[in-house]
């Protein structure tokens, strides 16, 4: 496994992607994000500007912050693939009062891949990227 450094700044280049995508999509091409997109939005966007200060000072202590952020994002990620696959009944879905559905087809796919699946796969690369590996650091290690 990559040193820690090495896994920031994977994170970051990931990151980064998700929110210039997103930008692009709604900027851009015009299409409106539904509830859920902006949900993971607040929680994606920050980890850019998270990550990048940790990379820029070279602080090991970012995936503190980070982390956190990354886990919300994907538990919301999740819920939103879960409803576009169907999984989750419609009752529950808080999205089409102020915008678009959250469960439409029509436009929500980069290269035939569905927008909530590749926001899955960016928080959960993240997370694991930031993941703590073996036993807690004593003061002043780094991994």
């Amino acid at each position: 496994m990559p040193d820690l450094a090495t896994r920031q700044t994977l994170a970051f280049l990931i990151a980064l992607t998700a929110t210039l995508s997103a930008l692009f999509i709604g900027e851009v091409l015009g299409q409106m994000p539904c509830t859920l997109c902006w949900y993971q939005r607040i929680a994606m966007f920050p980890l850019v500007a998270v990550l990048g200060m940790a990379l820029w000072s070279d602080d090991p202590r970012g995936r503190l912050y980070a982390l956190p952020l990354a886990l919300i994002g994907l538990v919301i990620a999740g819920y939103h693939s879960g409803l576009y696959a169907g999984l989750i009944a419609e009752p529950l879905v808080p999205c089409t009062q102020n915008g678009p559905s959250c469960t439409d087809r029509t436009g929500q796919s980069i290269l035939g891949l569905p927008i909530p699946y590749l926001s899955l796969a960016a928080f959960a690369a993240i997370a694991i990227l930031l993941a703590p590996k073996g036993p807690p650091l004593t003061k002043g290690e780094t991994r």
